[in-house]
C-alpha cells in the first residue's frame, strides 16, 4: 500500500514538472494577445494615443518579454511644458520604462505655441517634410537598437506628443505599425507603477533624483557624421 501511494506521489511530481517544462520550451514566448492598435477619439487621437492600451490600462500590459517600453522625455525639456498643465522636469515614470529622449533622436516641430522651442542640438536624424535623413552612420543601427523590429513596442511621454511622433517616425522607416502603441502621456497616469523623481526637500525646494531614471545616452561625439 505505502508502495503504491509513494508511486502516485512521484507519478503526480513528474507530471507537474514535465507540464512545465513543456510550457516553458515548447512555448517559451507564449504571451497573452495585445488588441490591434486602435486611435483614441478626438485630440487624443490626433496625437496618436491609442484607445485601449494608455495610461489608464498599461498595468495591465507590463512586463512582457516580448516588448520594450520607452519614455521619449527629456531629463529637463528647455520647452515650457508648465504653460499646458505638465512639467519640463522628467517628475516620475512608469515602472518598466526606459528613457530615450525623442528631441535626441529626430528635429521636433510642430509643439504648441504656448510650449515655444525645445531642444535645438545635434540628432540622430533629420525630418523635412516627412523624409528622415541620418545625420551620423550609426544613426539607423542606434536606432533599431533602442526600438527593436521584432518587438512589440511601448511609447509614453509627458502629454502624448512625443510617443505619437516617434511612432510616425518609426512606421515611416518600415516598422510595422500594428506592434507599436502610443500609450499617452505620464501627466495622466494614475497606476501603482509610478516611479516618483520629483520631491520636495525639508527647506521647501524641489529636487529631482535622475538617479532613478533607466535613461539611454546616446554620445554624439562618439559618432562618425555623414
Amino acid at each position: 500500500m505505502k508502495k503504491l501511494l509513494w508511486s502516485l506521489i512521484i507519478g503526480s511530481v513528474l507530471l507537474v514538472i514535465g507540464a512545465f517544462l513543456l510550457g516553458r520550451y515548447a512555448f517559451p514566448n507564449t504571451m497573452p494577445a495585445l488588441p490591434e492598435p486602435e486611435l483614441s477619439e478626438g485630440q487624443r487621437g490626433e496625437l496618436g494615443i491609442d484607445k485601449n492600451i494608455n495610461e489608464s490600462t498599461i498595468d495591465s500590459y507590463l512586463g512582457r518579454s516580448d516588448a520594450v517600453y520607452r519614455d521619449l522625455r527629456m531629463l529637463k525639456d528647455p520647452g515650457n511644458y508648465e504653460a499646458i498643465g505638465g512639467d519640463s522636469y522628467l517628475s516620475g515614470f512608469v515602472s518598466g520604462f526606459s528613457v530615450v529622449p525623442f528631441p535626441y533622436i529626430v528635429n521636433v516641430s510642430g509643439l504648441p505655441e504656448a510650449v515655444g522651442s525645445t531642444y535645438t542640438g545635434k540628432t540622430l536624424f533629420t525630418e523635412e517634410n516627412g523624409e528622415y535623413k541620418a545625420n551620423y552612420k550609426e544613426s539607423m543601427e542606434i536606432l533599431e537598437g533602442l526600438f527593436p523590429k521584432d518587438k512589440i513596442i511601448f511609447l509614453m511621454c509627458g502629454g502624448g506628443g512625443y510617443s505619437g511622433m516617434m511612432k510616425n517616425m518609426l512606421v515611416a522607416l518600415g516598422w510595422d505599425e500594428s506592434k507599436i502603441y502610443d500609450v499617452g502621456g505620464y501627466w495622466y497616469y494614475e497606476g501603482e507603477n509610478m516611479v516618483e523623481v520629483k520631491r520636495e526637500n525639508s527647506d521647501g525646494t524641489t529636487v529631482y533624483d535622475f538617479y532613478k531614471v533607466p535613461l539611454h545616452e546616446i554620445d554624439f561625439a562618439e559618432l562618425t557624421e555623414i
